[in-house]
């Protein structure tokens, strides 16, 4: 069994140390940094947006709102360009927190759509890798990111990708409404 939060938090609150990040070429920053004091547990963690379906903004969205939906899926964009070539989520139709509350025939189809939309993605061109991500931190509503990593800067590689995508400017909004409705066409 894991350790709980108490224990974990006693063992690390005074021997936190800082990855040698800056000999890495992926890592975003130069100087000196060095880690936040770790907080102690909370009681109880806030809950989600949405949590428990109730009062979810992705389940109130309507379809219009979506580049691709179908009977099980939707796509979204953020609103506006970010700092990489596209960033778009993937989400149930239904209110599912986690993806292990997915019956097995819509985590069967999860997978095929995934690598679909990541095959879409990378058929826009300039694309290095897409990273297909998991957090549920803040929204309850099951969703993964696919964030476009662009070709050919091997400084953006791994998960720092994450991070450069608030760095760098954004896209140009005309490319990337193109990309968006490049990407609509490529989903059919």
């Amino acid at each position: 069994m894991p350790e709980t939060p108490e224990e974990l938090y006693a063992r690390a609150k005074d021997a936190l140390r800082m990855p040698p990040v800056e000999e890495w070429e992926t890592f975003p920053f130069d100087g000196e940094l060095r880690p936040r004091l770790l907080q102690p547990p909370v009681e109880r963690e806030e809950p989600r947006f949405g949590e428990g379906g109730v009062e979810c903004r992705r389940c109130a969205a309507p379809d219009d709102d979506y580049l691709w939906t179908n009977e099980n899926w939707r796509l979204w964009s953020l609103p506006e360009p970010t700092g990489l070539p596209l960033v778009v989520l993937l989400e149930s139709r239904e209110h599912y927190a986690e993806p292990g509350d997915l019956p097995e025939e819509l985590a069967a189809e999860l997978g095929v759509l995934q690598a679909r939309i990541e095959r879409a993605i990378r058929g826009l061109g300039n694309i290095g890798r897409v990273h297909v991500c998991r957090w549920g931190d803040g929204g309850e509503h099951l969703h993964w990111w696919f964030m476009a990593r662009p070709a050919r800067i091997p400084q953006l590689i791994g998960s720092f990708a994450a991070i450069w995508d608030d760095i760098l400017p954004p896209v140009p909004e005309e490319q990337w409404r193109a990309d968006l409705a490049a990407l609509r066409t490529a989903l059919g």
